[in-house]
């Protein structure tokens, strides 16, 4: 793709939701920024007045996405969890194995309120990466704020696969709570 230099806003905006929408892999604000010909930060003020014009755009650990490709597949629901950040890796590869995309994690804390941060897990690819990211980052999981403790909105294709990954959660000892 070539460099979208000495466009008006609103074109640059035009053609970043046209490149989002064509991407089937999440896109960092660093390389729309190449593409455009504008810097990182211009980035993220055009991607947040997309979103305040109602466009779709979510940001994930791996970049933005145009999310209607994303939408409900499934049954959703909000699982509460717990366990140990060694075990986060197994947690949420459990998840993957039985087919489940794991949209989002979040902790519920007493100072801070609500903490959610979209995941869009989907894959064991998608787990390797984000576990990798946050280990050159350096950082800290959610749940560390709150002893262990978290929630994942997951979405699965059926209730026969979400009783197989409640059952497989329970036997490791993970799951605390569901939420229909």
């Amino acid at each position: 793709m070539s460099q979208k230099e000495g466009l008006s806003g609103q074109e640059r905006r035009d053609h970043l939701l046209k490149l989002l929408k064509n991407s089937k892999e999440p896109i960092k604000a660093a390389a729309l920024a190449k593409l455009t010909g504008v810097s990182r930060q211009v980035i993220v003020q055009d991607i947040a007045l997309l979103r305040a014009s109602e466009e779709p755009v979510i940001a994930t650990p791996h970049g933005y996405l145009y999310s209607s490709d994303f939408g409900p597949k499934g049954l959703q629901r909000i699982i509460y969890s717990r366990h140990s950040p060694s075990d986060t890796e197994k947690e949420l590869n459990i998840l993957v194995d039985h087919g489940v995309s794991v949209l989002d994690v979040g902790v519920e804390h007493s100072v801070y309120g609500n903490i959610f941060r979209p995941l869009q897990l989907r894959s064991r690819l998608d787990v390797k990466k984000f576990l990798v990211q946050m280990s050159e980052n350096n950082a800290y999981l959610l749940s560390s704020l709150t002893g262990g403790l978290h929630l994942h909105t997951i979405e699965a294709p059926s209730e026969e696969v979400l009783k197989q990954v409640y059952e497989a959660l329970k036997q490791e000892g993970f799951l605390v709570d569901i939420k229909e």
